[in-house]
């Protein structure tokens, strides 16, 4: 495998029946796409088909976090980078950002964790030595990129004042 950094290993479109009554790309469409580029990169690292079918092992998505800075509409032409963040003997944690391939700007990002498992078991089990040498050839071209700004972000609702904590308990009797 060629190291880039990042690795650009999928392009494609935004497919029209992806598009939903908003007129953008559907969520769960960006997550296939990204899904696309995941799969690319698992091939990139040597655990493709021929690999499950040789090994009865696989790469799962146990955690993963979008982002969608911009929206994506039917044809726009979709270009996808892939920015490994770390990884251990069972584990990979990765960076997608997903590119208006034509105009350049952010369309999406995610952040995910894959696990390496083993399917007879369906349970975690270590990668083998030439994938974890894969892995550290892409590590060490990566470790030089800077750190996605929207990695390892904390999802929540802060409350902004007391007030609007006391509010809360009335407009949810209203709404009933």
């Amino acid at each position: 495998m060629r190291i880039e950094s990042p690795l650009c290993l999928y392009t494609g479109v935004a497919r029209p029946e992806w598009m939903d009554y908003n007129g953008h790309m559907n969520v769960a469409y960006y997550v296939l796409a990204f899904d696309y580029a995941t799969d690319a990169f698992v091939d990139a690292l040597g655990m493709g088909q021929d690999y499950r079918d040789c090994h009865q092992c696989s790469a799962f998505v146990v955690e993963t976090h979008v982002n969608y800075p911009r929206e994506l509409v039917a044809h726009d032409p979709i270009r996808i980078t892939t920015q490994l963040l770390g990884f251990d003997s069972k584990r990979i944690h990765c960076f997608h950002r997903m590119y208006h391939a034509a105009q350049g700007f952010l369309a999406a990002t995610t952040e995910l964790m894959l696990i390496h498992v083993a399917l007879a078991e369906r349970h975690s089990a270590p990668m083998p030595t030439p994938v974890l040498d894969q892995l550290g050839a892409v590590m060490a071209q990566h470790m030089q990129l800077p750190r996605p700004p929207q990695s390892g972000r904390v999802m929540g609702v802060r409350a902004k004042s007391p007030t609007l904590q006391l509010e809360m308990p009335a407009l949810r009797r209203v709404s009933r």
